[in-house]
């Protein structure tokens, strides 16, 4: 195991593109690509970017360039694969009007999310304190359900077009560290996948919790949008 981790940690060095990993033992649960800070850092912030159902890491590793310079940038694939290069972090079923989720699949991408971000910091040994967790749609999902029951490992959340899970909230719980945690929403007014809707029970049900996210809407279908990259790109550039 050991020599295997050594291999890994020396292709990421050879390469500086991506580690491929397998879901059983000791070795890293999810394939990632990644991109180095810009500005050498010793221990650098990190945002780790999620992509929707049906995605795969290369649909978010695509913003890497558009990420502030001091970040280390990942981009993990989600563990359950739909399809040829097709995949998600819980299955869902629209076919009702409203998305009805895989509940098991859900919490299985949670607990693999937390852990991952452990593996990753015995390799990239980015700041631990300076975690960002992003995603899009389902991605977004993933962020909120991460890093509101973890606040403890998450310092910033950054959902773009996402929802707030009902099985989520029974799991978050007050604490010092939920406070601090700093969320970007963003939303696009004619989301036709997940209605702007979920963006406002979001932000009302983080504030009824005494959080403070930053919201922002744009007149936008379902997708990223380059307004919503700018925006990301500012709020970190000056907050993080």
């Amino acid at each position: 195991m050991k020599s295997l981790l050594f291999s890994l940690i020396l292709l990421i060095t050879m390469n500086n593109i991506q580690a491929s990993s397998y879901l059983k033992g000791d070795e890293l649960l999810l394939h990632y690509r990644f991109r180095a800070p810009k500005t050498k850092q010793e221990h650098p912030p990190v945002l780790i970017l999620l992509h929707g159902v049906g995605g795969n890491e290369d649909d978010m590793f695509a913003l890497a360039d558009q990420i502030p310079d001091h970040f280390l940038v990942i981009a993990p694939r989600a563990p359950f694969e739909l399809g040829p290069n097709s995949y998600a972090w819980f299955d869902v079923d629209f076919s009702t009007g409203s998305p009805v989720i895989n509940k098991e699949r859900a919490e299985k991408s949670r607990l693999i999310l937390i852990q991952f971000i452990n593996q990753l910091k015995e390799i990239h040994h980015f700041d631990d304190e300076q975690v960002y967790l992003g995603g899009f749609s389902q991605g977004g999902i993933m962020s909120f359900s991460v890093g509101l029951t973890r606040p403890d490992k998450i310092k910033g959340i950054i959902v773009m077009s996402g929802r707030l899970l009902q099985e989520i909230r029974p799991l978050i719980q007050p604490s010092p560290s939920l406070q601090k945690l700093q969320i970007l929403i963003l939303h696009g007014t004619h989301d036709s996948v997940l209605g702007i809707h979920y963006a406002h029970e979001s932000r009302d049900y983080l504030m009824q919790l005494g959080l403070h996210p930053s919201y922002f809407e744009f007149d936008e279908d379902h997708r990223v949008s380059k307004e919503m990259i700018e925006t990301i790109r500012e709020v970190l550039s000056i907050k993080y």
